[in-house]
């Protein structure tokens, strides 16, 4: 992972021209958006209180056919919305030197959050997905890293299936999510 994105400071796009932008899953990113809330008043006054510093940065690699990006930057947004926080866009197939600096398991998984200080210095990552979720690829390819094995196709899906089941029916990992950005935020 690069220690510093200074050379990207600046050069995304804003959150409402990504949305703008979108040609493919504006509805349902605008749903997942929509349907947030914060879980407490503790944990709304928690981003809030990022306000009064100028120093921080958040870079998000996204696009817009990614149903993670579809599910998960919705939450993040909402959560940093109001944080004073800068935050900026990059789609993924017009940057990719900087998801090439983010790979996840040797792979472009997005989303990827970055935060960094005013100068580019990186200070916590997150992404693509919440951990518990996450866990389920990461197992997946440890057992699975020949793709083009002949069963690969049938063992991915079932890998979804079980990921789409720890994501749940409804908003409930939006607070997963929140909870793993205070972690992240609570260290700078």
């Amino acid at each position: 992972m690069a220690k510093s994105v200074a050379q990207k400071l600046g050069k995304g796009i804003t959150p409402q021209q990504f949305i703008d932008g979108m040609q493919k899953n504006q509805d349902k990113f605008l749903d997942w958006y929509n349907q947030f809330s914060w879980k407490s008043e503790e944990d709304q006054q928690f981003f809030e209180s990022f306000r009064n510093r100028d120093d921080l940065r958040c870079l998000i690699i996204a696009a817009e056919w990614c149903g993670d990006v579809v599910r998960n930057v919705p939450v993040v947004l909402r959560a940093l919305e109001n944080s004073g926080i800068t935050v900026e866009m990059f789609i993924m197939e017009e940057h990719l030197d900087f998801i090439d600096e983010h790979l996840t398991m040797g792979g472009r998984a997005i989303p990827v959050v970055v935060f960094a200080d005013s100068s580019g210095y990186i200070l916590g990552k997150w992404g693509p997905r919440p951990a518990e979720v996450q866990a389920v690829m990461n197992e997946f390819k440890r057992q699975n890293p020949d793709r083009e094995a002949p069963d690969y196709q049938e063992k991915i899906q079932v890998a979804r299936q079980e990921m789409m089941r720890l994501y749940g029916e409804g908003t409930g990992y939006h607070d997963v999510i929140i909870s793993e950005l205070k972690e992240i935020l609570t260290t700078f």
